[in-house]
């Protein structure tokens, strides 16, 4: 395998919706703790008692994803491939549809537009800063404008031109999102590793 510092090309990621029959994928790549994981359920969890606070048999946030894979009328999240294995995970929907997300005290409502929301990358070890991400947000962007979406949020870190360790790059990076074109909305009451975490938007419509 190339070394871990060797972008990917571009046209070597494919990216593509978590449909059912990717649920096994979306296994591999959520995976690593087993059923006590988050599998992308913190936002969508529909109360403090959901099992993404921890109060639900461990299996029960990936039971969850399962079913919103296998029948929800939206895919929750993107795949990217490589030489078809996948590499990483993008967790979105409407943010109507995350409940946690709708109710945060830190993460504001800034308006009435039916935005969808970006929350989470997730990228297998040796595949890390190598283009990825970028790719997955490129999918994302592309998955959530073909369903309709007027417009994209995401909530990243501003690092500061800090190092940040993987395990709080989960939101993603404010200077990934710039370069896709979104724009800083407002600075949110969120943190991350100490570090703010901004409302970005891409308008689609």
């Amino acid at each position: 395998m190339a070394s871990p510092a060797t972008p990917i090309p571009r046209e070597a990621l494919r990216v593509v919706p978590a449909s059912a029959e990717r649920w096994p994928d979306v296994v591999t790549l959520l995976g690593g703790d087993g059923d006590r994981g988050c599998w992308c359920q913190s936002w969508r969890g529909p109360t403090a008692g959901s099992a993404a606070f921890g109060h639900a048999p461990p299996s029960g946030n990936r039971a969850a994803l399962e079913a919103q894979v296998h029948e929800g009328t939206f895919a929750p999240g993107v795949v990217a491939y490589v030489d078809g294995s996948p590499v990483g995970w993008c967790g979105l929907g409407p943010r109507r549809a995350m409940s946690r997300l709708m109710r945060s005290r830190t993460i504001p409502l800034v308006d009435d537009v039916a935005v969808w929301s970006i929350g989470c990358f997730v990228v297998r070890v040796g595949f890390r800063r190598r283009g990825v991400a970028r790719a997955l947000l490129e999918g994302a962007v592309a998955y959530a404008r073909s369903m309709g979406a007027p417009a994209v949020e995401a909530y990243p870190i501003d690092p500061g031109g800090s190092r940040i360790s993987t395990s709080f790059a989960f939101v993603g990076f404010t200077t990934t999102f710039e370069a896709a074109g979104f724009r800083r909305i407002v600075e949110t009451g969120a943190r991350s590793a100490g570090l703010p975490r901004w409302l970005m938007r891409l308008d689609l419509a």
